[in-house]
């Protein structure tokens, strides 16, 4: 399982430990990527990898609907622009 968030693509970064007598050793620092279940108004219950702290960002913005039309597409991941497609086309047929 690659730990990848879904919604905003974050992943593992690196960088060193430092010992108190400064020796550096290489380390990685790993997201806190969880599968969830999320509630989507228009497409009802969507399932997604994503970090917490994006989960954290849905649930600012409003749900889920409401962050991914918000954001711009250049910033989400392929899964994720599939699904704001989907949303904008079903509240498309909605509204008209």
């Amino acid at each position: 399982m690659a730990r990848r968030c879904d919604v905003a693509g974050k992943g593992v970064m690196s960088g060193n430990n430092v010992s108190h007598a400064h020796n550096k050793t290489r380390r990685r620092f790993l997201p806190n990527v969880q599968k969830m279940t999320l509630f989507s108004e228009t497409l009802g219950s969507v399932r997604l990898k994503m970090a917490v702290s994006t989960l954290r960002s849905i649930e600012r913005n409003g749900g889920l609907d409401p962050y991914l039309l918000g954001r711009s597409a250049i910033k989400l991941t392929g899964e994720v622009l599939k699904l704001r497609k989907r949303i904008i086309k079903a509240q498309g047929r909605t509204t008209s």
